[in-house]
């Protein structure tokens, strides 16, 4: 790739700030400055000529910048740590100029490569002005009706003993593109309406995992609730929560038949129609499962469904330019029929400039990876992507296969490492998120799971996971300890205790890694000072691994941005020491001074589960400007009379936990910037005194309110958010201004939820609801959870025009039926086909 610039500008940006207060640069600001304007503006003419003959220089340009950023952070965290007393730093480094002049002679040799160049391929970011957005990979199917007949076919017809439904096909034929739009099918859906689950297995599975997936679609419960529970009595569960009833199971790639003998047992034959879908590569595994049975090959795409495809990865519903027509159906045949590289391709030129030329560009290289099939063709458009999309695309490599990561934290990473360049309009998390979502739209990226109607978690196809891996060792990015073996790399991952043992006891040979990653539960004693050897760590993630005792070395690590971690005991004093911590999570069961935290002025993201952060003696912080994020905070009378919320006014997401702490008004109308609210009080008591004391900003756009009281006056005020677009309304008591005894929610004359499109209604106690489309004009999804006194929807909630999707979990059986007929009525009677209806 044409190495990504942007982590050293990041760096040189920090420093030389005029609103920073940590570093005197003055003896060294011009050669910082000129350090800077030299870096930028290389990145910019390796962004505007994304150039073949560049990639010559690749490594010239990668060793001259990672010399420079090694040289500037090592005096950085050398001066740090020698004062610590909180004094500032003077910036002095001698070596600065050699940095700047290799710096200047890559950029020398680069400009010389761009006046020889005759022509330039189009920047794959950009797209004509005529350009057609790219439409969801969800709708993009083609070639697969047939599959679907005879598929659904067996799941719901003969016979009655439960049947093993292989999938089988070559790794990104769609099997499982084929199994999720068997899964989702309203028809299938309606005949296994008590029982479905889903999960992927992958290579190196986890039983546990796969056991807590299982019953979390069944029951309907989080996995955590559950992590309590042996592995034994999670197979009793399985089968319990099974018996009796027709289910539908799928068993997502499967690679071993050692895997078959492990679970099979705990799926009941009930003679009544189950069924087990399994999707692997390998049909020796699908004979295994069950011999008797037919197994499904998914066959390769012809050339008229490859090019349909490729047709609406493109163009959606607007038609082709007959000018490029030709050279695009070259490129769908040359992709030899496999979706997952016309999904990827696909998501290449819907980003590039429609013109023959520029296509037949790319439909030349296409042919001439022919030979190397996927791995081409995948390869292609990883080198066709804008230069600040490349470190994140192979960032995903850190993580194992078929790992979901959660959107914000992969995010914050990116954040900590610098790859993403900072706005004066934006925040510094917007300008990743939007990375994120252009790497789902050119199909690098899977969204895996939806919350509220927004992506929450994401991964991506093995295949694209081997070319990051390869990708990464080619170019130095990533070191997977599994996998490769490179001599003082950038990056480190480890997925297992014998992969962290052997880190750790080589941590000296990583001094000048960046990011150290640990995924999967792993018991491992670290051995003292081997944190320290990692000085220069911008990314720490030890979420998964359990400490016994806090490693206190890692105070010393004063270059972390990022912080995860996972420990049993107290943290002992000296986490102010880590000035630059950006984001912070933390499963811990205490810390000695929490005030500390309050210290951090670089502090954006607070992730804390079971602590109290706050205590009236430790509101001796200054403004916290930056911090954007954080998830609990308890609160006492004491906490908001020393002016808590003022301390934080550019907060834009906050989770407040058990208010009834505190008699006083929660006013949070001077949060300009706050859009995600979580209210949750601790138990009932006498909490009706307490939800209108909460004064809401008028930006709330997501509210999540928890074991309160509502009444009028609360709806009234929730009305007037006119930017709220989701409401979680859990566990929650509803007052009338009536007395009576049994709970409902009567939406008054002018209650209007104007802007809501979410809307969640979980363990709720009402019996009556009643309301119509007035009340809720633009609502989109309505789900309901565990409501077992609520007798029925209001009919009208169907005329509400917008109105997608209603699904219930747990849910009576009128209840269930009040839904059905309202997707009855709004097929006969309208025509309506749009909404659908989901039972868990």
């Amino acid at each position: 790739m044409c190495y990504n610039l942007q982590s050293l500008i990041t760096i040189l940006q920090q420093i030389l700030d005029p609103e920073q207060t940590r570093w005197i640069v003055d003896e060294n600001k011009p050669q910082l400055q000129s350090l800077l304007d030299k870096a930028t503006s290389l990145q910019q003419v390796l962004d505007k000529s994304p150039l073949t003959k560049i990639d010559s220089l690749e490594s010239q340009i990668r060793e001259a910048a990672h010399k420079a950023e090694d040289i500037i952070e090592s005096h950085m965290v050398d001066q740090m740590l020698s004062g610590m007393n909180g004094a500032r730093c003077t910036f002095s480094e001698p070596d600065l100029p050699k940095a700047t002049r290799e710096l200047d002679s890559v950029m020398e040799r680069v400009s010389k490569l761009v006046e020889m160049e005759d022509t330039k391929m189009p920047s794959a970011g950009s797209s004509s002005s005529g350009g057609a957005s790219f439409p969801s990979s969800k709708s993009a199917v083609v070639g697969i009706d047939e599959d679907l007949i005879q598929l659904k076919d067996r799941l719901t017809g003969m016979p009655s003993k439960l049947e093993i439904v292989p999938i089988v096909g070559m790794g990104g034929v769609g099997k499982t593109t084929l199994a999720r739009k068997l899964y989702e099918d309203p028809y299938i859906i309606s005949h296994f309406d008590y029982a479905r689950a889903w999960t992927t297995i992958s290579q190196d599975h986890n039983m546990r995992q796969i056991l807590l997936s299982l019953l979390r679609c069944i029951i309907g419960k989080e996995p955590d609730q559950h992590n309590e529970k042996g592995d034994e009595e999670l197979q009793i569960m399985l089968y319990k929560s099974l018996y009796g009833r027709r289910y539908l199971i799928v068993l997502d790639d499967v690679w071993s038949t050692n895997f078959w003998d492990q679970i099979r047992m705990y799926f009941p034959n009930n003679n009544n129609g189950s069924r087990i879908v399994i999707t692997t590569r390998e049909s020796g595994v699908a004979i295994y499962a069950d011999s008797k049975s037919l197994q499904h090959q998914v066959q390769l795409l012809s050339k008229s469904d490859s090019w349909n495809l490729l047709h609406q990865l493109v163009f959606g519903e607007e038609d082709c330019p007959l000018e490029i027509q030709e050279v695009g159906q070259k490129i769908a045949c040359h992709c030899g029929g496999l979706p997952l590289a016309i999904n990827v391709i696909g998501g290449l030129l819907s980003k590039i400039e429609r013109s023959k030329d520029v296509w037949e560009k790319i439909a030349n290289n296409v042919i001439a990876e022919t030979d190397k099939q996927c791995s081409g063709i995948l390869s292609l458009s990883y080198n066709h992507l804008p230069n600040h999309l490349k470190p994140c695309f192979l960032y995903m490599g850190a993580f194992p296969e078929d790992y979901e990561i959660k959107g914000s934290r992969l995010v914050r990473m990116w954040v900590a490492e610098g790859f993403v360049r900072s706005s004066e309009k934006r925040s510094l998390e917007e300008e990743p998120e939007d990375c994120l979502k252009d790497l789902v739209e050119r199909n690098l990226f899977l969204v895996r799971e939806y919350k509220y109607g927004e992506p929450k978690s994401y991964n991506m196809h093995d295949m694209l996971r081997d070319l990051c891996i390869k990708k990464s060792e080619d170019e130095r990015f990533l070191h997977v300890k599994k996998a490769l073996t490179l001599s003082n790399p950038r990056r480190v991952s480890v997925h297992s205790s014998r992969e962290m043992e052997d880190a750790t006891s080589s941590a000296k040979t990583m001094s000048l890694a960046r990011s150290f990653i640990a995924i999967g539960r792993m018991e491992v004693e670290f051995p003292r000072g081997a944190f320290f050897a990692l000085r220069l760590l911008r990314v720490l993630d030890l979420i998964d691994t359990e400490f016994s005792e806090f490693p206190i070395e890692i105070f010393e690590l004063v270059n972390l941005r990022f912080l995860a971690f996972y420990c049993n005991s107290s943290i002992p004093s000296g986490i102010s020491r880590l000035w630059n911590l950006q984001t912070l999570i933390a499963h811990a069961w205490e810390f000695d001074e929490p005030f500390e935290l309050w210290q951090l002025s670089e502090l954006r993201n607070l992730n804390i589960s079971g602590l109290e952060l706050l205590r009236d003696e430790d509101m001796k912080y200054g403004v916290l400007k930056k911090l954007q994020m954080v998830s609990i905070v308890f609160l006492t009378d004491s906490v908001i009379r020393n002016g808590f919320f003022k301390r934080i006014p550019n907060i834009m997401m906050l989770g407040i936990d058990d208010f009834l702490r505190t008699s006083m008004t929660i006013d949070l109308s001077h949060l300009h910037k706050l859009e995600i609210l979580r209210c949750t009080s601790g138990s009932f008591g006498e909490c009706s005194h307490y939800l209108p004391r909460v004064r809401f900003p008028c930006n709330i756009r997501k509210l999540f309110l928890g074991i309160c009281v509502i009444n009028p006056g609360v709806l009234t005020t929730l009305c007037a958010l006119h930017n709220l677009q989701v409401l979680k309304i859990s566990r929650c008591k509803f007052e009338s201004e009536e007395e009576t005894h049994e709970e409902e929610w009567e939406a008054a004359d002018g209650d209007e939820f104007c802007s809501l499109q979410f809307l969640y209604l979980d363990g709720l106690d009402i019996v009556r609801w009643i309301a119509d489309e007035t009340n809720f004009p633009r609502l989109r999804h309505l789900c309901l959870r565990s409501c077992y006194r609520l007798e029925e929807i209001p009919s009208g909630i169907g005329e509400i025009p917008t109105l997608q999707l209603i699904e219930l979990h747990n849910c009576t059986t009128t209840l269930v039926e009040s839904a059905r007929q309202i997707e009855e009525v709004q097929r006969s009677d309208y025509g309506n086909y749009d909404l659908k209806l989901r039972i868990g």
